[in-house]
C-alpha cells in the first residue's frame, strides 16, 4: 500500500492554485506545507489529503523531465464528474472526459485531466452507478 506520493511542478503557487480547486471535489484540502528550509530538496512543498493525513504531495520547482499519472479514488461518479469540471475550471487540460472505462472493468468510471505540468492526474471511481 502506497503511503503517499510526491512530484515536482515547474511553479508551485500556480501548482498549489490548481491542487486546491481540483482535488476539492475529492475531498481533499491542503493540510500542511513545509517551507523551503525545512526541506531537504531545499524547495517548499504542499500536503493535500483527506482525514487529516497529507498523501498527495507536490513541490520544488524547475524543468520537469517526464510527466506522471496518478489516480485518486472518488467516493462517487458525481465526484469524478466534479473534479474533471473544477480541475478544467482551474486551468486543466482534459485528458479524457468522465465515463466508463471498461476495458478495465465494467464498473471503472474516471476522468483525466492534465495539470499545468502535463501531469495526468486522473479521478475514478470503481462503484456501481
Amino acid at each position: 500500500m502506497i503511503d503517499h506520493v510526491g512530484f515536482a511542478v515547474s511553479d508551485y503557487e500556480r501548482a498549489k492554485a490548481f491542487y486546491g480547486r481540483a482535488l476539492a471535489p475529492l475531498g481533499y484540502v491542503l493540510i500542511m506545507e513545509v517551507e523551503a528550509h525545512q526541506n531537504a530538496s531545499g524547495f517548499p512543498a504542499a500536503g493535500y489529503g483527506v482525514g487529516g493525513k497529507p498523501d498527495f504531495w507536490i513541490g520544488g520547482e524547475g524543468k520537469l523531465e517526464k510527466p506522471l499519472h496518478v489516480a485518486i479514488v472518488a467516493k462517487n461518479r458525481a465526484s469524478v464528474e466534479a473534479f474533471h469540471r473544477e480541475a478544467l475550471a482551474a486551468g486543466g487540460r482534459d485528458n479524457g472526459a468522465p465515463g466508463l472505462r471498461p476495458q478495465y472493468h465494467p464498473n471503472y468510471y474516471g476522468a483525466f485531466v492534465l495539470d499545468p505540468d502535463g501531469h495526468n492526474i486522473e479521478a475514478v471511481c470503481h462503484a456501481p452507478a
